[in-house]
Order: structure tokens, then sequence, then C-alpha cells
């Protein structure tokens, strides 16, 4: 079968860096699909990109679809064939619906009923006859934000300004927004022009005699390499972060590295200052000396050739000197104001209208973090610590170089704090309170930090549940799935002895006694158990824990979350155990028969076997041993004691009619069914475990 190379481009006005890498990925992944349901085969897919262009390149596309013999499943012979014999209307419809006539249908048995089948072929058509339907491939790349331009109704990144589609040397011909597929693609904006790609396997080379590398990882490696000439020519370390090289890569078709200087009376100014002005405002790499103290110099990345590149240096030197200068004074103005003033501006800030300003959440992190130093028994100084750090966390915010700045929120807020005399704990605890940033981020180190850590998120996410602000699909405007996971992250970490629904309660109560909660408490309490068991599933699943186990172990309240994983982990160990399916067979008939029951007290009196006594000592006995191996963490024992419970509990159904004609007996079995239920759900929930 002949084969051709495809070529797909599209030309667009420059997009955003941060859009580029998904788009691209998007296009190789929606043309490959469309290959695939068309039965067209193909060697490889590659995906380019650059800031103005997508684009894909197939391999050895076949220019025929491959024949295809399909079976059709139709009614059931009793359905197919009427009482005398003939072929009902339904045979004759479906075959009909197939193409083919009622003498080509055949029986098949599937799962002991026989139904009417028809062998159907499809011969390959073309490749090229369908290849037109490329275009709603194109149409149909999604983007975090589109655009209209002039009369047009597509709704798109940017605006298409020229396609190229290309079959071998023949056009696919289509029109997207007026534009008409051909074969002509634009070089560099400045350095290249107009060409036409002749052969699609010279894409690639075409474009790089116009100052375009289209391969975005080949762009990258060269903004690595020339980085590190820099640092060999000059003896440098240059730090490249990962996220800002990705963002460059994205923003450059033909990347030139240069470097530019600044004065070093700047250096005078916070590293991290200098850091995020470079970084985040004007895309630079800082640089350090082999020791990693920063160096008055900076690495960026031209988007063009070497032509001219001091005049490009000094027009990059002085947009810095100006962004340096404005962080200098802004610097040196914030440590004229005192923290106590700044204070009182936090409560003309509004944090958001139903929940208040600033300055009310700043008290209720106040009252959060008291509540848990209360909870972990710190002594009086680290509670006096816990509540001027919880007091000023935020006070930061109204800084000049905050308002600038906005990433430099808690390491600023940590600087001027140690300025202003704070003990060094508190001005650690207030950077650490915003712990973790994001899924990488480490825990505070800080038991001070993690507190008002802790007590800043759950105010988050429980002010925001209150009134009814809850995440729905991938809608989470407010982050609240990522604080979620932070307070989780933070409790693992420090392994205290604390159960996040008392935590959620006395949360809640904060807006429920200040009339800010809309709904009721009760249905937001629910809403907030099942928000964060899904960010503790995610936790457990990303540990290999089998799914039902997981469900064995959320059935129930969440609790101590560091216990809850220790009982997930113990779980999925024991389920490897000889007599582990048996064990949770007669725990869960357990909990089965106790949900017919209501809580009581236990009469001896009313026992009528031994194996009624006999399940009743063991169960009194071994009862307080799984209540304190628990609370030493020791859940592999606990289980174990659990498991010690399986020949007595066999027995005792063997002989033992729990729901007895007699009330008073049979309310006594219950109720020790009742009790013992309890005690196996401080494991988890032995019905959701699946053993064969």
């Amino acid at each position: 079968m002949n084969k051709r190379d495809l070529l797909i481009e599209i030309g667009l006005e420059e997009m955003p860096a941060r859009f580029v890498t998904d788009a691209m990925d998007q296009l190789s992944d929606k043309v490959t699909n469309w290959l695939l349901e068309n039965n067209i085969t193909f060697e490889q897919v590659e995906g380019f990109s650059t800031p103005r262009r997508l684009a894909v390149l197939v391999t050895e596309v076949s220019e025929k679809q491959i024949d295809v013999e399909l079976e059709a499943k139709g009614p059931a012979r009793k359905i197919a064939i009427d009482q005398e014999g003939n072929w009902s209307k339904a045979a004759v419809g479906f075959t009909k619906g197939q193409g083919a006539s009622v003498e080509e249908i055949y029986f098949k048995e599937i799962n002991g009923v026989e139904y009417a089948h028809i062998k159907k072929f499809i011969k390959g058509q073309d490749t090229k006859e369908a290849l037109g339907e490329l275009e709603n491939v194109i149409k149909n790349l999604s983007f975090p934000k589109n655009m209209r331009w002039g009369d047009r109704e597509l709704r798109y990144v940017r605006p298409i300004k020229w396609l190229v589609a290309l079959f071998g040397n023949e056009i696919i011909p289509f029109s997207i927004t007026g534009v008409q597929s051909s074969n002509k693609t634009w070089g560099h904006r400045f350095l290249g022009e107009e060409i036409e790609i002749k052969d699609p396997r010279e894409y690639e080379k075409q474009l790089l005699s116009q100052y375009v590398i289209v391969d975005s990882l080949e762009r990258k490696e060269a903004i690595i390499n020339q980085i590190k000439i820099l640092e060999e020519e000059n003896n440098w370390f240059v730090p490249i972060d990962a996220d800002l090289l990705e963002e460059v890569t994205n923003l450059v078709e033909y990347p030139t590295a240069f470097y530019g200087k600044y004065e070093k009376d700047f250096l005078d100014l916070p590293e991290d200052v200098l850091i995020t002005s470079m970084r985040e405002h004007q895309r630079y790499f800082p640089v350090k000396n082999k020791n990693g103290a920063l160096q008055p110099f900076f690495v960026a990345v031209r988007n063009g050739d070497h032509q001219h590149l001091d005049t490009v240096a000094r027009g990059n030197e002085k947009v810095l000197r100006a962004r340096l200068s404005d962080a200098d004074f802004f610097y040196k103005e914030d440590q004229k104001l005192k923290i106590n003033d700044l204070l009182k501006k936090l409560d003309k800030i509004v944090y958001r209208e139903e929940l208040g300003s600033i300055g009310d959440k700043v008290r209720r992190i106040e009252k959060i973090s008291e509540h848990l130093s209360q909870l972990l028994g710190l002594d009086d100084t680290s509670k006096q610590k816990v509540n001027r750090a919880a007091g000023i966390c935020k006070f930061d915010l109204v800084t000049n170089m905050v308002y600038e700045f906005p990433e430099l929120q808690g390491v600023m807020g940590e600087r001027y704090a140690r300025l202003s005399g704070e003990e060094e704990e508190v001005a650690i605890a207030i950077n650490e309170h915003y712990m973790p940033r994001h899924a990488d981020d480490k825990s505070p180190s800080s038991t001070i930090g993690a507190i008002i850590s802790i007590a800043d998120k759950l105010d988050t996410i429980v002010g925001s549940f209150s009134i009814g602000i809850i995440p729905t699909g991938s809608q989470d405007p407010y982050a609240l799935r990522r604080m979620a996971a932070g307070v989780v992250q933070i409790l693992l970490d420090k392994e205290w002895n604390i159960t996040l629904e008392e935590l959620l309660d006395f949360t809640l109560d904060l807006f429920v006694s200040g009339n800010i909660a809309k709904i009721e408490k009760q249905e937001t309490m629910k809403e907030l158990a099942t928000f964060f068991k899904l960010r503790i599933k995610h936790e457990l699943t990303s540990r290999n824990i089998r799914y039902d186990i997981i469900d064995a172990v959320l059935g129930t309240s969440i609790g101590n979350i560091g216990l809850l994983i220790k009982k997930a982990e113990t779980l999925e160990k024991s389920k490897t155990l000889p007599n582990f399916k048996e064990v949770i067979e007669s725990l869960a008939r357990v909990i089965n028969i106790s949900k017919k029951g209501e809580d009581g007290v236990i009469d001896p009196a009313h026992f009528e076997s031994n194996e009624e006594k006999d399940l009743y000592e063991r169960f009194v006995e071994v009862k307080p041993g799984v209540i304190n191996s628990l609370k030493e963490y020791k859940v592999e024992e606990a289980f174990l004691l659990l498991a010690s419970l399986r020949e007595s509990i066999d027995q005792y159904f063997e002989n033992t009619m729990v729901m007895a004609e007699d009330e008073a007996v049979r309310k006594n079995r219950l109720a020790q069914m009742v009790q013992l239920a309890e005690t196996i759900y401080l494991i988890g929930d032995m019905n959701a475990i699946i053993v064969k």
C-alpha cells in the first residue's frame, strides 16, 4: 500500500506561553485519534510548537483506509423468527439497517441465548477524501481562554493567520475563518519570510533556515546549552528553574541567551526580592557564584540571533534597573512602618464580602490557632508565640513590597517581622503559614508555622463551605482542594493526635456563632467530611492502597489522619495472611447484624449458651487492647486482636439465633453485636473489603 507523510500547521498570533505545550500535545492526540478512528495506518506522530504555530507531522500515512469486516449483533432468535418460522419484522429491519438481507443472517449463542448476526464488510476509501475532516480537529482544540476577532464566530486562543495542510505534496483543501489551507508558512516574525513546504519531512529543516526551531525540546536544550556556555565562560552558577525554562522556551522561536548586569548596591535587597524581580517580571535567570551567592548579573533569552546583542542587553539592563529601583524604594519605605499600624489597615481590606475583611479572617485564625495549641498541650511560652504569630501573620499584605510583588507574601512578612524585633520563631511562622504553597512544596518545619497554616487553610475552606462555595468538577476558583491537601499533608507530617472532625467542628462554629454561615451546620459538616475524604483517598491511592480497603477505612469517621493511613496500610499488608478472608467475613457478619439493633447495656444474665458467654468474655478481654493499641499507633496489633475473635464469632453464629423471639434476649444479643461492631469500626468497615 502506498504511503505519504501528513503535515498540519496552524499559524497564529503569539499565544500565551503557558498554553503552548498543552495545545501542541492536544493537537497531536486529536490527530492520532482521528487517524485510528478512521482506520488509517501510520508510522509516527510528532508534535511541534512555537509561540506562533502548532503543528503535527505524521509519517507513513496509508493512502487508503483499512478494509474492515465487522460483526453486527441483532435480535434474539425467538424475536427474529416468528411462530410460523418466518423472519420477523425485527429481523428484516435489522438486516436493512446493516445494508444486508435476511439470507445473510446467522446465529451465535451468547450467555445461553442465540442472537442473529450479520457480517459486514466495509471497503476502505482513499485517505485524501477523508482528510478534509481535519478542519474540525483544528476547530475543536480547547484552550484555557479564547477570543473572537472581527466578525468571526469561531472562538480560539488567538487569530489564525495561516494554515498548512499537506498530504505528501498535495494540499488538503479547507478553510477556517476565511484562511485557506495551503503549503505556505512563515518563518521568524523579523528574521524570516514566507516559504513553501513541498515535502512534509522537510518542514523542520526549512523553518530552521528561516530562524524557527519548531521542536520545543530542541529549543529548550539550546537554551540550557547556551546558559552552560555562559556559566563556563564567566565561572558562574545559573540555577535553572524548570517552570521558568518552560515558559521562556514557549516565548521564543529562535533562542539566543545573553547576559546583562545591574549595580552591586542592589545586592543589599533581600535575595528573594531580586530573584522574583528577575524571574516573575522579566523572565530572567539569576546568576550566582560557585558558593551560591547572588551576583549582579542576569541571563536572558532573546527571540532572535546574535546581531546587536549588546544593544539588547543594555535595553534589558535599563528595564531591570527601573524594576529594582522600585523594589529598593519599597523595601526602604516599608521599614519605616510599624506592624501594629499595618494591622489596622487589614480591617479595611475585604477578604470576601460574606466572610468579612482580612482583619476578620486574622481574628478567626487566632481563635483556631489558640484551640489547636490547647489540643496539642503546648506550654504557656509556646502559646504566646502562637498567638503573636497568628495575630500578625497577614500584616505584610499591606506593605508596598507585597503590593508590587504578591509572590513575596509571607517571605517579606518574615523579614520585616525579624527587622521589627519579633521573636525568631514568630518571624519564621509568618512565612511558613503559607506552606505548602503547591503540591511539591514542603510542610512548615516549625510547630507554630504548622498550627497557623492549618488555622488559615481551615478558615478559608470551612468559611467557603459555610456560605455554599463548594468546588464542583474542575471548578475550584479559591484553590480549596489544594488547601485541603495541605492540611492533610501537615497533619500527616506532624503526626499530631488530633481528629479532623474536631477541628472542622470548632472552625465551623466560628461562622455559625458569627451569623455568617448560610448552610445548616450538619449539612456543611457532611459536605466537609466528603471533601476531605476525597483528598485522603488521593493520598491513599498514591500509596498503592487497594480501592476497597480505601473504602473500608473511609467508611467511618476520618478521625486522626495519620492513624487512618496506618489502618489502610495494615489492611493492605494483612490481605496476604492465610486466614484474611475468613477473618473479614466474620467481622463483616457482626457489622451486618448490628445494623438491626441499638446500643445498650449487655446483661450476662440473659445469656442462654456457652458461645454467647465465650464471645462476651473474649470481647471484654480484647476491647481494651484494641483501643490501647490504636492509641499507640500499633494498628497491626489491634487488627490481630480483632482477628483473634474470629473463632468465637463463628461459634456464636453457628449456635446462637440473634433475633430470638424473647424480646429481652433479642435486645441483649443485638446490644452485644452493636458494641462489638463499634470496636470493629475502629479499624474500618469490613463490609467494604472484597474477599474471594
